[in-house]
Formats: structure tokens, sequence, C-alpha cells
């Protein structure tokens, strides 16, 4: 156990030294309970084209879900603002632009033993100074609990989701991601990960070091 959490810990600066090719994202997912049905979302996650120090996207996102029955079906109606720092094609130079996002989603939950898994199914209305979007998303995640018959407190498990994005107009595939790490449950307020995940978009594919925090309270 000891040594899965100083590979978690360690794993981030050691592929800093290498000089990887990699991405990374820092994400932090947070959900407060307001009470039986409703539930307030929260996340930031800060992404860069390298290990840190060459933004890439800063993301925030929050919203407000209602249980449509104790734990596992829930609608969601959330505000996202989007910060982007992309290279102009064949340069190293950088442009900037925001982005406002309305979005609405619907989440579904499974429990099969040491096996659970989650439909996640998003729509966005994505708004630029100069355009306008639609966006459809469908995630599907599984976690498998490796130390426990379930997933419980001190519980090490692997984590794997893959999440497709489909544009309503234009180009209609957009991107696809791919992840797969391994995570710890400290307790049923805390766990973390941390893995791989492969982005494909029509023009390129690029793999990302994803670090992860989810607080529940």
């Amino acid at each position: 156990m000891k040594k899965i959490l100083i590979l978690l810990t360690l794993t981030p600066f050691t592929l800093f030294a290498q000089q990887s090719d990699f991405g990374n994202w820092l994400i932090y997912f947070g959900d407060k309970k307001l009470n039986n049905r409703f539930n307030w979302h929260h996340e930031v996650q800060y992404r860069n084209f390298n290990f840190i120090g060459d933004t890439e996207q800063l993301l925030l996102r929050t919203g407000l879900g209602y249980n449509l029955t104790e734990n596992n079906n829930n609608i969601h109606l959330g505000y996202a603002f989007i910060y982007s720092e992309p290279y102009i094609s064949g340069t190293d130079d950088k442009t900037n632009f925001n982005e406002h996002r309305i979005y609405q989603q619907f989440i579904t939950r499974q429990s099969f033993g040491r096996f659970s898994l989650q439909h996640r199914y998003r729509f966005e209305q994505r708004f630029f100074e100069d355009d306008f979007r639609l966006r459809l998303r469908y995630f599907l995640s599984a976690n498998v609990a490796l130390n426990r018959k379930q997933m419980e407190d001190k519980t090490v498990y692997i984590s794997l989701y893959n999440e497709i994005f489909v544009n309503t107009e234009q180009t209609y595939f957009d991107r696809n991601r791919l992840y797969g790490g391994i995570g710890y449950r400290f307790s049923k307020f805390v766990r973390t990960e941390i893995g791989v995940m492969n982005q494909t978009t029509n023009s390129m594919s690029r793999n990302q070091l994803n670090v992860i925090t989810f607080v529940n309270f």
C-alpha cells in the first residue's frame, strides 16, 4: 500500500524530469451534498502542453444536480468558463480566447461487486466571441477495486473511461478521450487518481498525464 501511494505522489515529477512529450492535466472535482436530493458540483482543470508552465486551457465548471433516485440517477444543469491558449498552426506563437458554456447532463451509475460503472450524457451550448456551437458528449467509465471486494475506504482501484464528443453540424466527430489509470480511495470523502489519457481529434492525437482529486463533502 505504501508503495502505491509513493507511486501516485512521485510519478508526475518523474515524467517532468524525463522531458516527456506528454501534456499534463491537473484536475479537481468537488461535490457538495446539499440535501437528499440536491448537490453542488464544482471543478477546476489546469491543462498544460507540457508538464507545467505552458498553459493549454484553464477550465472552471459548476452546476446544480438533482437525484432522481437516492444514489444512482442524477440530472444536472451547469455553467463552464474556459480560457484557451492554442498554438497558431505551423508556428511557436500562441493566441488566446474565452468560451462560455451552458450544459445539461444525466448520470446513471451501477455497481457489481468490485466493478462500478458510470454513464454520463451531456449536451453543451458553447458561446464564443463571434460563434455559437452545440455539442453532445457520451462518457462511459469503469472502476475496478483491486484489494477489496467493493469500492470502500482504503481501496486501490483501476480506473478506465472513454468519452466521445459529437458536433451537431459541419464535422460531426469532434474528439475522443480514452483514459486508463490507478486510484486510491482514502475514504468516502476523498480519492485520487493518476493515469494517461489519449485525446484524438480530426487533426491530432496526443497523450496527457492526468492527476485527479475527487472530494465529496
